[in-house]
C-alpha cells in the first residue's frame, strides 16, 4: 500500500495567486474541461454554470435553473471568460493551458481564451452543468464546518487499511 493510500488524504494544491471569490466562487481542472460557477452581475440570486473542455474548446454556459446564456451565442460569453481568468489564477497559467492543450509561447488568460476563441469553437449541451452546479454546493457545505485539523469523516474515501468492513 502506498502512502498516499495510507493517509487517506488529497493533496490539496496553494493558489497560483490569491483570487476573489465573489465573481467566481468555485473553478475546477476536471473530467477534461475547466468548468465552474461564475456569479451572475445583474441578478444576485442566479450563477451560472460554465465549462470549456480540453481539446476541442467546445464551451457550455447556463444558469443554475438549466436556461441557457444569453451571451454564449457562437462563442465564448463573458462567464467562460471570466471562469478561464480565475482559473489561471488559481491553477497558473501554464497549467490550465496544459490541461486545455492550448499551445500559446506566453500562457496568460487573454492568450489562452484567444488562442481557442479563434478555432472557433462548437456551443455543447449543458449537460454536465448539474454535477457541476452540485460539487459547488458541496464545496459550500464544508464553510458551515468549525475550523479542524481532525479529519472530517466524509472525506475519509479510502479505508487505513486494505480490510474491507
Amino acid at each position: 500500500m502506498s502512502d498516499w493510500e495510507r493517509a487517506s488524504t488529497a493533496r490539496v494544491l496553494p493558489p497560483a495567486r490569491p483570487r476573489k471569490l465573489a465573481k467566481v466562487p468555485f473553478v475546477e481542472l476536471a473530467d477534461g474541461r475547466v468548468q465552474g460557477v461564475v456569479s451572475s452581475g445583474s441578478d444576485i440570486g442566479r450563477v451560472y454554470v460554465s465549462s470549456v473542455a480540453a481539446s476541442t474548446y467546445e464551451f457550455a454556459c447556463s444558469t443554475n435553473n438549466n436556461r441557457p446564456c444569453g451571451g454564449a451565442r457562437g462563442m465564448f460569453c463573458n462567464h467562460i471568460l471570466a471562469l478561464l481568468n480565475e482559473s489561471t489564477l488559481q491553477y497558473g497559467a501554464e497549467r490550465v493551458a496544459r490541461y486545455l492543450r492550448v499551445d500559446v509561447p506566453e500562457p496568460t488568460a487573454q492568450a489562452i481564451s484567444q488562442t481557442m476563441s479563434a478555432t472557433r469553437p462548437s456551443q455543447g449541451d449543458s449537460t454536465a452543468a448539474a454535477s457541476v452546479f452540485s460539487q459547488f454546493l458541496r464545496h459550500l457545505a464544508y464553510l458551515e464546518f468549525e475550523a479542524s485539523t481532525a479529519p472530517v469523516p466524509e472525506l475519509q474515501w479510502f479505508p487505513p487499511t486494505r480490510a474491507v468492513v
